[in-house]
């Protein structure tokens, strides 16, 4: 694949080793098909979202034309391309997680966080994003996703443990919010 001269152009080194890992994966000239893993590396090294100059920049590195990084962008729910909190939290209130206290779970992290859902903390460390659909965990409701990792059986108690293991661990990577 021959590469436009601004191929890379606001992407940081590892951001573009990142991303030929991911071309690696797939066959010559389907380079379309590293789009997903591109832009999940793009969007964790930008503060959880992504800006139209990334997802410019990823599609002159794939060698695709804006719009197609647009509509991957657009159509799946794990891209946010707004400003939102550094670490993203899906409470499922469908059936199953409802039917077990899915809201009741809903309730407690939205007064733990001080948010309500589609809100980030002040501080910009957390997100409450909307929960479209079942994250397909009812075996374990009521359950949480929280940074593309699953959290079953939750009550509050547990939940307040796994918010107070996050904060800590952004402590001690030296995570700053973002404004």
């Amino acid at each position: 694949m021959e590469e436009p001269a601004n191929a890379g152009a606001g992407l940081s080194l590892h951001l573009r080793a990142e991303i030929d890992r991911w071309i690696a994966r797939f066959p010559a000239g389907r380079q379309r098909s590293a789009v997903i893993g591109a832009l999940h590396a793009a969007q964790h090294e930008n503060s959880g979202y992504l800006t139209r100059e990334l997802m410019e920049a990823v599609g002159a590195y794939l060698g695709l034309p804006p719009i197609q990084v647009f509509e991957v962008a657009s159509f799946y729910s794990m891209f946010e391309t707004k400003p939102v909190g550094r670490h993203s939290i899906s409470v499922c209130t469908n059936i199953s997680c409802m039917l077990c206290g899915g809201e009741k779970i809903l309730a407690h992290v939205e007064k733990r966080l001080g948010i309500k859902v589609g809100e980030s903390t002040p501080d910009g460390r957390f997100y409450l994003k909307k929960e479209e659909e079942c994250l397909a965990a009812c075996c374990g409701a009521p359950m949480m996703m929280v940074d593309h990792k699953y959290y079953e059986n939750l009550t509050p108690a547990r939940v307040d443990d796994i918010l107070n293991g996050i904060s800590c661990l952004a402590e001690q990577k030296g995570e700053h919010s973002h404004d």
